[in-house]
């Protein structure tokens, strides 16, 4: 028998995209898929959308109760509850599968059994499809290390990874608390707790859009980062540099943030903190030698 795979979709308002994303599940070359999507109280015609995919069979359509909007931790967490697939799969709603994906994925984990979590690259594409820039690049190399991980935030864990589910039951639910970063969170969690490789070729393709996230929305993105960062020292052996460093940047990053709302006081303490932790990144980022991650 083939192992099972639960693809995770939480959906909210992408009534635009969510068809190409539910079709990329449903055309893939491996056949044994478990598709549950989540609606988080869409309030366009999403979950109209999803519900004709529902009465053909060919998915499984949850909600909150009441059909609340309670942010994609929530989401995610009641798929995981009902994923009962050998493996597991997250892609958000306005992005689309490789149609190899699986396939490809579910090989690597079954030939190589100490591997908790794989992933590959997306192709980065712009909101009528046009194929922009492969993330990571070609070059990149996986050392597979927790520290490198949690320093610079290269892996997309939706649409890129797949995970097995016992890594999954190890490390818990996603944190409901975190409107942003939550991704971030789980993958380095997931990284702490198993092995990880990395597979070059595109397993997804990721849809960047020309609407911006507010001051507001990256402030609290940042604000999160911290909060990530000292839990994440508490739960594993980083080294003292690699928390230092990640530090500095979400320091850098904040300065940013009050730079736009015009805070320049404010901007410039965090900017000085950025500075006084990674000094070495921050003279590069001002020569204009690395742009910070």
């Amino acid at each position: 028998m083939k192992p099972l795979v639960s693809v995770l979709t939480p959906a909210y308002n992408r009534a635009a995209f969510i068809s190409e994303a539910v079709e990329s599940v449903l055309n893939q070359t491996y056949d044994n898929i478990e598709y549950i999507v989540i609606d988080d109280g869409s309030t366009d015609d999403t979950y109209n959308i999803l519900q004709e995919y529902e009465d053909t069979g060919r998915l499984r359509l949850l909600t909150h109760k009441n059909r609340q909007n309670r942010g994609q931790s929530a989401s995610l967490n009641l798929g995981l509850k009902a994923a009962t697939g050998d493996y597991i799969v997250i892609l958000d709603s306005d992005d689309r599968l490789h149609q190899d994906k699986l396939q490809k994925q579910v090989e690597f984990l079954e030939q190589n059994p100490g591997i908790g979590m794989v992933y590959g690259q997306a192709m980065a594409i712009d909101e009528g499809g046009k194929e922009l820039f492969p993330i990571p690049p070609d070059n990149h190399v996986e050392p597979g290390d927790p520290n490198r991980l949690l320093l610079d935030c290269y892996m997309a864990l939706p649409g890129g990874a797949m995970v097995r589910k016992t890594v999954f039951d190890r490390v818990g639910f996603f944190e409901e608390d975190f409107r942003a970063s939550q991704d971030h969170d789980m993958v380095i969690r997931l990284a702490e707790a198993a092995p990880f490789a990395y597979v070059k070729g595109t397993v997804f393709y990721y849809r960047k859009h020309d609407d911006t996230i507010s001051s507001q929305g990256l402030e609290r993105r940042w604000r999160a980062g911290f909060e990530i960062l000292n839990r994440a020292a508490t739960r594993y052996p980083y080294k003292r540099s690699t928390l230092r460093k990640r530090r500095a940047l979400l320091h850098f990053r904040m300065g940013q943030v009050y730079w736009k709302q015009g805070n320049v006081g404010r901007s410039a303490i965090h900017i000085l903190l950025a500075g006084f932790g990674d000094p070495v990144r921050a003279v590069n980022v001002i020569l204009g030698v690395e742009k910070p991650n």
